[in-house]
This record gives structure tokens, C-alpha cells and sequence, in this order.
């Protein structure tokens, strides 16, 4: 399997509509800010379930002027998408990146990192930062093993939402 990863332009624009898929909510990653720094713990949930994010309607033109974006094809085919938004601290933002089931734990996510990274730091950043919810303990797992480091945690933005009780967990990767 070759996956080819092209940035998104008018070309390719139908591909910012990559459905969302859903994926397996399989515990809580747990985070805690002690002297010495960041940690984690899993705690894993006795019944799995899954988790569809809704869908965006992203816009080119407003992805362009926030930042860029990335496709991964295989076979002519979009298999996987991450959108990015330059920041004012010389970070750019991971702000979306999601695979098509049939492609996760291929190498997909990696790829568009991988490919990220040039076009970001042509731009001047510094690194990568992202968020991923701690429900998602797929996700944070990702990010500490392509070698994001976890820096913060945020705990109120879901207060008044059907999340409620749901964190945020904030990743940066230096170049």
C-alpha cells in the first residue's frame, strides 16, 4: 500500500468534505501536573463505544488563510486529512486530523505529520501544537508516540455541554 500525501488546493478542495468516522472510546487518559511536570495514567472502561465528531463543512479559502491543509491518498482515493492553522507563538496548530477506518494504524497520521512539518517550517514555526479530548485515549497515545509532550490541561470547556466533565489535553512537539 502507498499512501501519497498532497496539500489541499483547489485541485483536490472536495476532499476538506472526508466524512468523519467514528472511533473507539476505550477509557480516559488521565493527566496531573506535579513539580517535576506532566504525567499520565489510562484508565481503561470495563464496555467500549464509539465516538463520531460532527462534521465541519470546512471551506478552502478559510483554511488557507488560517494556515493549510494535507490529504493522504491511497489508490486515487483520500484516506485521510489534517487541517492546520499557524499561531502567533511560532507554533502551528494541529486543528484536525482524522483517517478513514480501513486506513488507521497504517501509518496515515504519521504521514501527514511527517509531511506537515516542512511546509510548516518554511512558514517559521517552531513545532507543532494540538488537543486531544482524555476520552480519547487512542488519540493521546498517538501524540506521546510520534513524540508530542503533553502541556496542559484544561478542565471547564465542556462545563455546560452534554460533555460535561470531559478534558482537554494541550500537546506541543518542537522542532
Amino acid at each position: 500500500m502507498t499512501i501519497t500525501i498532497q496539500q489541499i488546493t483547489t485541485a483536490n478542495e472536495a476532499d476538506l468534505r472526508l466524512p468523519n468516522e467514528p472511533f473507539p472510546i476505550i477509557g480516559e487518559f488521565l493527566v496531573t501536573r506535579t513539580d517535576t511536570g506532566w504525567s499520565h495514567q489510562e484508565r481503561l472502561a470495563a464496555q467500549v463505544h464509539e465516538q463520531t465528531f460532527p462534521e465541519e463543512n470546512y471551506q478552502l479559502s478559510a483554511i488557507d488563510a488560517a494556515g493549510f491543509a494535507l490529504g493522504a491518498y491511497a489508490e486515487g482515493k483520500c484516506v485521510g486529512l489534517a487541517t492546520f492553522e499557524y499561531q502567533f507563538n511560532r507554533f502551528v496548530y494541529l486543528a484536525d486530523l482524522k483517517v478513514t477506518q480501513t486506513y488507521r494504524r497504517s501509518g496515515v497520521a504519521r504521514a501527514l505529520l511527517d509531511a506537515a512539518q516542512p511546509i510548516a517550517q518554511a512558514h517559521g514555526s517552531q513545532g507543532l501544537c494540538t488537543i486531544a479530548q482524555g476520552s480519547n485515549v487512542i488519540a493521546n497515545r498517538f501524540y506521546l508516540a510520534y513524540g508530542f509532550q503533553i502541556g496542559g490541561l484544561e478542565t471547564f470547556r465542556y462545563e455546560f455541554t452534554r460533555a460535561k466533565g470531559e478534558t482537554d489535553i494541550h500537546y506541543w512537539l518542537a522542532y
